[in-house]
């Protein structure tokens, strides 16, 4: 078993692997979505009038849509289908208005579920200078060998490693370092349990570790959460161990 997987799955059994672990994710408690005044006076106006298409298009305006609906992806991205579809318009909105504008706030102003609050965090830790270096500019990085983080948002990331290091991938890279002359890709991973949207994290950092780039270059999941917890006795097997413990033998 690869020597890093080892050491962590000792560190989730056996130390305060959690405790430490919010150094890397502070999760911020739940705090509800801010939604413009003059947006919801919208809604409001929109709700109280007879008028549905009016109401699907401010709500269509906020954040985060307050009834779950396959149908509603579509609208967004063509918000002509609107005029064209009244039935499926007035289906969404008769739920809409079920829920009453009290509820119908809370449903708009719902928290970040917390799987979307990870993605800043694990840059925001590197960023701290937490591995001995603080990330530079793509000139600087590249102006020598010596020990270096590249600095840049996930999408610059990812066109300097397709662009520099010949990374076949158009995605999974969240940390680009130069440790010992060696090129290091990373994509860093919470999985908080097992199942659906999780087991999709999971692979896709597999496939990171598995993505042909140039030769020498290093490729790590930074993955953290339950795929390092050992199974209760009864309690069945832990798929990301089997998983992980299959690449890395």
């Amino acid at each position: 078993m690869n020597y890093f997987t080892k050491i962590s799955i000792d560190l989730a059994n056996q130390k305060d692997y959690l405790d430490q672990l919010f150094k890397v994710y502070p999760l911020a408690p739940d705090s509800i979505r801010e939604i413009d005044p003059v947006a919801w006076k919208n809604v409001v106006d929109s709700f109280n009038g007879e008028d549905n298409t009016a109401l699907l298009k401010v709500l269509l305006d906020l954040k985060l849509f307050p009834v779950k609906d396959g149908y509603v992806p579509f609208f967004r991205k063509d918000p002509t289908a609107i005029l064209r579809n009244p039935q499926t318009v007035n289906r969404i909105c008769g739920r809409i208005r079920e829920l009453g504008l009290e509820k119908l706030f809370e449903r708009c102003s719902e928290p970040k579920e917390t799987n979307r609050q990870m993605g800043p965090l694990f840059k925001r830790w590197v960023n701290s200078g937490v591995l001995g270096v603080y990330p530079v500019s793509e000139d600087i990085f590249d102006s020598n060998s010596e020990n270096a983080i590249l600095a840049g948002s996930d999408a610059a990331l990812l066109e300097y490693a397709v662009r520099k290091l010949d990374y076949k991938r158009d995605k999974g890279v969240d940390l680009i370092a130069r440790f010992n002359g060696k090129y290091v890709i990373g994509e860093a991973k919470f999985i908080s349990d097992e199942g659906g949207h999780q087991n999709a994290q999971f692979n896709d950092a597999i496939s990171t570790i598995g993505t042909d780039t140039k030769s020498g270059v290093i490729k790590i999941g930074i993955m953290d959460g339950v795929l390092y917890i050992k199974p209760r006795k009864g309690s069945g097997t832990n798929k990301y161990r089997k998983s992980r413990e299959m690449i890395f033998l």
